[in-house]
């Protein structure tokens, strides 16, 4: 297995760990199963806990990429950060895509239509990253 494609496999297992861990924590102990009443409106508290995981492991899964995935880029981290966050909106998508596909319209259980999704979407987020996000500078000799 390459080196790239290790680092990108343990990187996102932290990550996909400790977005898990959030979300149980926030759902059952900072939200409490219960739904948050904003001034404009109410969120349940599986998005409130998702939102809560999201702002803890998008800044995690970027650094981890930019420092120890993908360390061959020179590009300012303004403008992968702004690639970053196209591509997690873009597996954002996709997960909700493939949900839908999968649970409503082939009616598959929820949890392998989860780890079928997830197979579908780390593809796209490797990819996506490693050729857009972070695409190595080609040296000219």
């Amino acid at each position: 297995m390459p080196k790239q494609t290790f680092r990108y496999a343990a990187c996102g297992g932290f990550n996909t760990l400790t977005d898990i861990t959030l979300f149980f924590v926030a759902y059952n102990f900072i939200f409490h199963k219960k739904p948050i009443q904003t001034p404009v409106i109410l969120i349940s508290a599986p998005i409130a806990s998702f939102f809560f995981s999201f702002l803890v492991t998008f800044p995690v899964g970027f650094y981890l990429s930019r420092y120890v995935v993908f360390q061959q880029t020179e590009a300012k981290k303004t403008v992968q950060l702004r690639k970053y966050f196209m591509v997690v909106m873009g597996c954002l998508f996709l997960n909700y895509i493939f949900l839908k596909l999968f649970i409503e319209v082939f009616h598959w259980y929820p949890t392998p239509s989860k780890i079928v999704t997830t197979f579908f979407v780390i593809i796209f987020s490797y990819l996506s990253q490693k050729h857009y996000t972070f695409k190595a500078v080609s040296s000219v000799d």
